[in-house]
């Protein structure tokens, strides 16, 4: 694999990294890239929040992944702190050459470095693909997860 950053998102990565969420079969009906200002909004409450870390992975100035990893402070556990990874992305020329588990190990890597005693993310049920690579990096499907849509 050629030389590969991952480093915190900027404002100007915001564009790529919607491109990346828009550029599969659920996000091509839930991601809007043609309106930025909503992701901008959201980009701007991430970065203001310490809990909240946004990544690229970035290769010759191009952004080629993405995640978001938060931590969830909580009681349960003797007050453990917990990481969640979200909305891992990965461009289609860059599938199949390890930097998806290069993203998880950086995410799980920094949740060690937090404290955190636990690391958890969902995958939609039908990404079964995405199922089978998460068990190969030691993630177990433990619970059944639970949403609402609010809007």
């Amino acid at each position: 694999m050629d030389e590969i950053t991952i480093r915190r998102a900027t404002a100007d990565d915001v564009t790529a990294i919607v491109a990346l969420l828009a550029d599969d079969t659920l996000g091509a009906s839930r991601e809007t890239p043609d309106d930025p200002a909503p992701y901008l909004a959201a980009f701007a409450a991430l970065d203001a929040d310490p809990a909240q870390t946004l990544l690229v992975a970035e290769r010759d100035g191009g952004v080629i992944g993405t995640a978001q990893l938060t931590y969830i402070p909580g009681l349960s556990r003797r007050g453990a702190t917990r990481a969640q990874i979200e909305a891992v992305r990965i461009g289609e020329a860059a599938r199949g050459t390890g930097l998806g588990s290069r993203l998880i190990e950086w995410c799980v890597a920094r949740s060690r470095e937090h404290g955190c005693t636990l690391v958890q993310l969902t995958s939609d049920v039908t990404r079964l693909d995405a199922h089978r690579f998460y068990e190969k990096l030691g993630f177990e499907a433990t619970h059944i997860g639970f949403k609402l849509t609010l809007r």
